[in-house]
């Protein structure tokens, strides 16, 4: 079984998120999968969208913590992939095509920062999401340091990234992290009917008009994750860090008294 499904429709390329049983978490074979798919469908002169989406219950529970507890001192090591996590940054952030995501239901870590590469923003009216830095020991990651400030403003990114919070998801349409939200059985239908529409026009105009919309985006996206890389070193492994791993392995509270 392919853990990322690729179906076309027409001109409208879906991606599917195919780790079920693990709430499609991104292990270091699927963030490669991922950026291949995005790599094939920019050169593709026959896709003129792409819509991600999740399989299961989960649009995406954010990087597998088995394997990050496994990069913590004594955890074993975990092979690097060829493109891994800031890979597939670097195609949602390059990606010359719409890029359309359809959260159907939690959304977690990159699960959730990923919205802030999507040009558009679908999600289920029963999903959920959380960015769950703090209560990892970690920091921001995928230039949601940037990003969320940008769409949502200072405070409703610094209480999402900060508190570990749960976000519905009429709260993240509100706050302008998501577009439309949906009821859960017409997600799909309503996500793939605005896609077709974007891809009935022109793809030298599409790409042409996200070039000029997004002009001046990169270069703030790549020194949010310069200095995002370099808290995340700093924390990856350290006492608060190890403490949160081992506490979902234990599946008890973490304590960060002291820390």
């Amino acid at each position: 079984m392919s853990m990322l499904d690729i179906e076309d429709f027409g001109r409208v390329r879906l991606l599917k998120l195919n780790r079920p049983d693990a709430l499609n978490a991104f292990s270091e074979a699927l963030y490669d999968a991922t950026a291949e798919a995005l790599i094939d469908a920019a050169a593709d002169p026959d896709v003129a969208v792409v819509v991600l989406t999740g399989n299961g219950r989960a649009f995406c529970a954010g990087t597998d913590l088995v394997e990050m507890g496994a990069r913590n001192p004594g955890g074993g090591g975990v092979e690097p992939g060829v493109h891994g996590f800031g890979g597939m940054i670097d195609q949602m952030d390059s990606f010359p095509k719409p890029f359309i995501v359809a959260v159907n239901g939690l959304a977690v870590g990159v699960g959730a920062t990923m919205l802030g590469f999507a040009d558009l923003s679908f999600m289920s009216s029963e999903a959920r999401l959380r960015c769950p830095f703090s209560s990892l020991g970690v920091a921001p990651e995928a230039a949601s340091s940037y990003t969320f400030p940008l769409l949502l403003g200072r405070q409703q990114a610094m209480w999402t990234l900060l508190s570990a919070e749960w976000v519905s998801a009429e709260e993240a349409r509100e706050m302008g992290l998501v577009w439309k939200v949906c009821p859960p059985e017409e997600l799909m239908d309503t996500t793939m009917a605005h896609a077709q529409k974007l891809a009935a026009l022109p793809v030298s105009s599409l790409m042409e008009s996200k070039v000029l919309i997004t002009h001046g985006w990169h270069d703030g996206v790549a020194a949010a994750r310069e200095r995002e890389n370099a808290a995340f070193s700093r924390l990856m492994g350290a006492p608060a860090n190890v403490e949160a791993i081992a506490a979902f392995m234990e599946k008890r509270p973490p304590d960060f008294t002291g820390m």
